[in-house]
């Protein structure tokens, strides 16, 4: 991890630790916890969402049980909610920024050698030339099984880049997938969420290199698995 020539000095260690810390930190969690928000929020605002995904949660997992990985490749309306989640809320709204190492012609413009280039998900996911009602939580846009091969994480449209696309896209896009359902699938499965008494749900979102609510999401769960040891 160390590199050296001419023109280049070697890092010292704290800096490679600093440095590996903080992309696990943004890169491995504070995307993936970012997401379970907005998912939690919009079915919070959503709650025939909510119901839906625990319904299909019983029917495959089972009250006398609990989530495992085998369970989230049966679960096709949980994955259909965190496409829709990732797709009104993009984890990184601008992407990695990129630089072209020579000048070129894009669309039309030109692109100097050099030029700091982002990509705004966030307005692609939203815009109404592609999706129609872009602004509503509607994760049944991604039921369709035309639209589900089409729609998928891995940038092969580029209407749909959660993960970005082509050589530079998200390393970590199989994990972070697993996780993001893995955890969904056990929140939603093991309890019933409210929000506190008088409190007003806010979707506001708070720009920068990685998308957050604008005020945290402050919630109340409610156990529901008929076995009070699978909690232990």
């Amino acid at each position: 991890m160390l590199i050296r020539d001419a023109n280049t000095k070697v890092n010292s260690n704290i800096e490679i630790i600093t440095a590996i810390t903080n992309e696990i930190v943004v890169a491995g969690t504070d995307t993936t916890s970012n997401a379970v928000e907005f998912a939690l929020a919009e079915m919070l605002n959503r709650v025939e969402t909510m119901k839906r995904v625990q319904d299909e949660l019983e029917h495959v997992v089972g009250k006398h049980n609990i989530v495992e990985e085998h369970h989230i490749d049966k679960l096709p309306y949980l994955n259909a909610t965190i496409k829709e989640v990732l797709r009104l809320h993009p984890t990184v709204p601008l992407l990695v920024p990129h630089r072209p190492s020579s000048t070129c012609t894009v669309g039309g413009y030109m692109v100097p050698e050099g030029s700091r280039v982002f990509i705004n998900a966030w307005a692609i996911h939203r815009d109404p030339a592609i999706w129609k009602e872009p602004l509503e939580f509607k994760p049944e846009r991604f039921m369709n099984t035309v639209h589900e091969r089409k729609w998928d994480g891995n940038g092969n449209d580029f209407n749909y880049l959660p993960f970005g696309s082509g050589r530079r896209i998200c390393a970590g896009i199989a994990m972070a997938e697993k996780m993001l359902a893995y955890c969904l699938a056990s929140l939603l499965h093991s309890f019933d969420w409210k929000l506190e008494e008088g409190k007003k749900l806010d979707l506001s979102e708070k720009f920068g290199i990685v998308l957050k609510k604008a005020e945290p999401l402050v919630v109340i769960p409610v156990a529901r698995l008929s076995n009070p040891d699978l909690y232990y």
